[in-house]
């Protein structure tokens, strides 16, 4: 990747965490100063949206110490990893999460009159789950690609000094 394309993404990145932060802090502002007025479901909706944005907040930083590996030329390492990790660990959390937003509605249909959530709605949840869960599974398979790289990459390494002894 060039340093060009690095350097746009590193800025579009932190605008995004930082449009997310704004978010964060508004969405509880509003949950603080309704307080009373705020049925419990929507509490628990307020408090999955906190959840998943820092989830992707999350992954956004794990991308950024990504994107300095490789600016350095080390993302082929044992470091890079444990973010890609991360990355799977936090999109399997929004998984669960958009999972728990439709049980929410579910339940909100349950004890409330009327439906406070369209049945399809929860369905359309349900799908998404699985599709994010899919993403996670997606990511998993390119941290596999990762490592037979790096065990290529150290090879390669290995064969290069053997090579110069032999010379």
């Amino acid at each position: 990747m060039s340093a060009v394309g690095v350097t746009i993404l590193r800025v579009i990145i932190w605008i995004s965490l930082l449009g997310a932060l704004v978010l964060q802090g508004v969405i509880v502002m509003a949950g603080l100063l309704d307080q009373a007025g705020i049925p419990t479901f929507a509490i628990v909706i307020l408090s999955l949206g906190v959840l998943g944005i820092l989830a992707l907040q999350v992954i956004g930083v794990c991308i950024l110490r990504l994107l300095g590996l490789v600016r350095h030329g080390r993302v082929f390492s044992q470091r890079s990893f444990r973010y890609v990790d991360v990355i799977i660990g936090a999109i399997g959390a929004c998984s669960v999460r958009v999972l728990a937003f439709a049980l929410v509605g579910v339940w909100a249909n349950r004890t409330t009159p009327g439906d406070e959530m369209a049945p399809g709605m929860v369905g359309a949840l349900c799908g998404c789950a699985l599709v994010i869960a899919g993403v996670a599974l997606v990511v998993y398979v390119q941290r596999q690609l990762l490592v037979q790289a790096t065990l290529t990459a150290e090879q390669a390494r290995s064969l290069r000094a053997e090579l110069d002894e032999v010379i």
